[in-house]
């Protein structure tokens, strides 16, 4: 959830939330004082059931080890890929090895990497085998990161 309240069956979910909705899972989605969300699909294993509910507002960053001024709050994990919130502190220079592709989307600030810049709202997708080597804006930056599942590929619909 980026701004607003999403709604539905299940609650009232403000900016902030973390919903994961898997492959048969199913839900009403609305919002009656509107929102703007960050959905991405078809992303899971098939067989995939993990539902997770989440307000990143209550919860802990914790520093990263071996990444000065990051600090990081996972929001999933399994054994094909881990999504997490990072905060980079201004000027954070951070070279991280990705194995398995990164995604991240720029929540707030921004940050520089291979010759661009990224600010809030903008995406950027690294493949397998990649190294992602990026220093933090001067105001520092707010990140969603998902690391490791592009090794996993599943086909879309059609």
């Amino acid at each position: 959830m980026l701004d607003g309240v999403f709604q539905d069956e299940h609650g009232d979910f403000p900016a902030g939330s973390y919903i994961r909705n898997p492959p048969t899972s199913s839900h009403t989605p609305g919002s009656a004082p509107g929102c703007t969300i960050f959905v991405k699909l078809w992303q899971f294993d098939p067989a995939d059931r993990t539902e997770v509910r989440l307000d990143t507002r209550a919860r802990a960053f914790e520093p990263v080890a071996g990444q000065s001024g990051v600090a990081a709050m996972v929001l999933f994990r399994d054994g094909r890929e881990v999504v997490r919130l990072e905060r980079w502190a201004p000027g954070a220079e951070v070279a991280l090895a990705v194995p398995g592709g990164i995604e991240v989307l720029v929540l707030e600030g921004g940050l520089s990497e291979g010759g661009e810049r990224f600010e809030a709202q903008s995406w950027l997708r690294l493949p397998c085998g990649a190294t992602l080597r990026a220093t933090a804006d001067p105001g520092g930056c707010r990140l969603w990161i998902k690391e490791g599942h592009l090794a996993h590929l599943q086909p879309g619909p059609g």
